[in-house]
């Protein structure tokens, strides 16, 4: 049966594109923060994920980075609880100002066994953020060499780290196959880069 997209998604591409309209992608390239949300939509789609995944997938950085608990509210409002309850589950942090997140290490830790009991829903659009960014990672690193992660608040290592236990969970809680043959494809290679790049000379 064929599945079409309703004027909600519609919406939620315009109103993703504006919340995030001064937002870039870590790296030199500043490539506009919407890249990413349209592929990790575009991911759950093609892993047969609903509308409501899909507009999540554009939305789930939304609370974290734009505005917190009443972003979320706002979300809500515009597109309904169950998008906006996907958004939650996919959000580490919930600050209204994204520079005053909790320390990398303890947000990550918790988000990580947060994980653990998802939701289905939260689940795939997590793996389709996830793989999208570990895929970029690795071209990245390929391009520019390890000096690209500088920016990142997490040391490669602690990157490598992070990518590998989000891979078990979502592997552990079978989530598409599609997607965590892909993510565990890019952690491979992301581990790959990194220890060659960090290996001492001789």
């Amino acid at each position: 049966m064929q599945r079409r997209l309703t004027d909600r998604y519609t919406q939620a591409l315009t109103y993703a594109a504006e919340i995030h309209a001064d937002q870039v992608r870590k790296g030199p390239d500043q490539i506009p923060y919407i890249s990413h949300l349209l592929a990790a939509s575009s991911l759950v789609l093609e892993a047969g994920g609903s509308e409501d995944e899909a507009i999540a997938a554009l939305l789930h950085d939304a609370a974290e980075d734009q505005g917190g608990e009443a972003r979320l509210v706002d979300i809500e409002k515009h597109f309904g609880a169950t998008v906006a309850g996907i958004v939650r589950e996919c959000s580490d942090s919930m600050s209204d100002d994204p520079g005053a997140k909790e320390e990398w290490l303890a947000r990550k830790t918790r988000y990580l066994e947060h994980l653990k009991t998802s939701t289905p829903s939260a689940l795939l659009v997590t793996a389709a953020d996830k793989t999208h960014n570990a895929r970029s990672l690795v071209s990245d690193i390929r391009l520019f060499g390890i000096d690209y992660l500088e920016p990142f608040t997490a040391t490669p290592e602690q990157t490598v780290w992070y990518y590998s236990q989000v891979l078990n969970i979502l592997a552990d809680r079978e989530v598409s196959p599609r997607l965590v043959s892909v993510l565990a494809e890019s952690v491979d290679q992301m581990r790959e880069l990194i220890s060659r790049s960090t290996a001492s000379p001789g």
